[in-house]
């Protein structure tokens, strides 16, 4: 059955009521019944939750096979945790059928390929997938297709009922003794605790492992210990200077540099850009570059920023410092700077990924967003963007807020180059579609800016401003000049993971790739 974004989604997929995607806004005013968790009671007064071990932890909880485990990736690729507690659970307790529901997976995580390739981990749900892992499931090697979700669709899945998590390991750099615990105050800070919020609140069973135990209270707690079972201190949960990639620095490249600028024009010549405006900036380069330049015109115009969401990075926390933004609100740090900064610097808050971006609540943060500003992979002639899988059909990105975002801004605008080596970031049909056409707005690219045609009120404003602008298809015909046109890659019929759109509706499938005939 072809979906609204024309991708051809198997039948034997849509069971249990699921539903293939079907636009922007179609789930807009429907009920949904949340989850209600079995959660263990304990009356009895209690000195202490802290025990020995990650294994006494499990133990307690009553792990076994066949069981849901969630965890948070605010330590991003210095994360320990995970694989810390996998090889507790299947070599030291010999648990097998496990699903790891995970907000997002990469390298630190390349041990967990071989427990795919074993057997023992059998599903992985997640908003993000790097590494060994996106290898071994684009072989087929995992037993149930991957399923992939935004970060607001992953927590609307968890209220919903969709996903039920048993377990929820919860790495934090500091907690007390009975499970309050928070990003910052310890050795391994990370910031905001933003996506393990709403893993703490419905999971049946919640695991603190921290490797800074402090006073009790540890207060105010982004995971409080009214949800927490069992605290294990260990010498390290992670390496906090991974936690800001390559991606997560400004560029210096003037071709970055030159499409920042015009991105930043884009934005100020749309009646969006005026006092209190609302803002977002993805991970990528150029995105964050934007900032440099908006801020320019901020000057220029006598105004200030109210507010900006997101992952937040260094530039973002200096324009607040500098009184240029009102507040900024937070559910992952990107770099260092943020980290230090969170609820040290006046008006920078945290919030958990459901206030931040889920659909199927009564207000996300997204909602409110005047502008997004988003990098990608690759985006078509249709505006759909892919930011999951490269070019051989592997995957090896996320979603993450990237649909989110889009779907909820006034104005998205995606920054990317023209070419990527030889290959060509503007195409005919991406690879895979993770956000739809119909929530995009504007490319910028270094050779041109193209307008989505449903926006015509953009088109306007572009116009009137004096910023050139090129239709997308011919965009993507100097790619092709460039490069050459791309081979179509051939899939074999086994689906390895599946797409849900924001509103969890299926929006796409990523098949297992033919293998090269040498």
């Amino acid at each position: 059955m072809k979906n609204a974004v024309g991708r051809d989604i198997p039948e034997y997929l849509l069971r249990d009521g699921r539903e293939v995607y079907q636009g922007k806004n179609y789930m807009d005013g429907k009920y949904l019944q949340k989850a209600a968790p079995r959660t263990r009671r304990y009356e009895k007064p209690q000195e202490s939750k802290i025990v020995d071990s990650i294994v006494d932890a499990l133990r307690q909880v009553g792990a076994r096979s066949g069981m849901t485990f969630s965890f948070h990736h605010h330590l991003r690729n210095g994360d320990f945790v995970v694989n810390m507690v996998m090889q507790a659970a299947i070599e030291e307790l010999g648990l097998d059928d496990i699903t790891i529901a995970a907000t997002s997976l990469g390298e630190a995580h390349d041990p967990v390929a071989q427990y795919i390739e074993d057997g023992k981990v059998v599903g992985i749900q997640t908003s993000g997938i790097r590494g060994k892992i996106g290898e071994v499931v684009s072989a087929g090697k995992l037993q149930t297709p991957a399923i992939i979700r935004s970060h607001g669709g992953r927590p609307r899945a968890i209220e919903a009922g969709e996903v039920h998590i048993d377990i929820a390991v919860v790495a934090a750099p500091t907690s007390d003794c009975v499970g309050n615990c928070r990003g910052i105050g310890g050795k391994s800070n990370c910031g905001s605790l933003g996506y393990a919020m709403t893993d703490a609140k419905y999971a049946d069973h919640v695991i603190v492992v921290t490797d800074c135990l402090v006073d009790f209270p540890n207060m105010p707690a982004s995971v409080e210990a009214i949800d927490v079972d069992a605290v294990v201190v260990v010498d390290s949960i992670g390496n906090p200077k991974k936690i800001a990639s390559a991606a997560a620095r400004i560029s210096q490249n003037p071709r970055d540099l030159m499409m920042a600028e015009n991105v930043a024009k884009v934005i100020a010549s749309t009646p969006y850009f005026k006092e209190g405006f609302s803002f977002q900036t993805g991970v990528g380069g150029p995105s964050l570059a934007a900032n440099l330049f908006l801020e320019k015109y901020m000057d220029e115009r006598g105004i200030k920023m109210g507010w900006a969401i997101g992952g937040i990075c260094g530039p973002m926390v200096e324009m607040l410092k500098k009184g240029k933004v009102g507040k900024v609100i937070d559910v992952q740090d990107f770099d260092l700077d943020a980290v230090n900064s969170i609820n040290q610097t006046p008006n920078h808050f945290e919030m958990s990924a459901s206030q931040y971006a889920n659909p199927a609540n009564k207000g996300a943060f997204v909602n409110k967003l005047d502008f997004v500003v988003l990098a990608a992979l690759e985006i078509d002639t249709g505006f759909n963007v892919n930011v999951l899988t490269g070019s051989d059909g592997v995957l090896r990105g996320a979603p993450g807020g990237h649909p989110d975002t889009a779907a909820g801004s006034k104005c998205c605008i995606i920054v990317t180059p023209l070419v990527r080596g030889r290959m060509a970031t503007v195409c005919k049909n991406v690879v895979t579609v993770t956000t739809p056409g119909a929530c995009v707005d504007v490319l910028v690219t270094d050779y041109g800016i193209a307008v989505n045609p449903l926006r015509p009120d953009l088109i306007k404003c572009l116009d009137d401003a004096g910023i050139p602008h090129v239709s997308i298809e011919s965009l993507q015909e100097k790619a092709y000049s460039l490069v050459g046109t791309p081979d179509d890659l051939e899939w074999e019929d086994k689906v390895v993971a599946v797409l849900e759109a924001r509103d969890g509706t299926i929006l796409d499938v990523v098949r297992k790739i033919k293998p090269l005939k040498l």
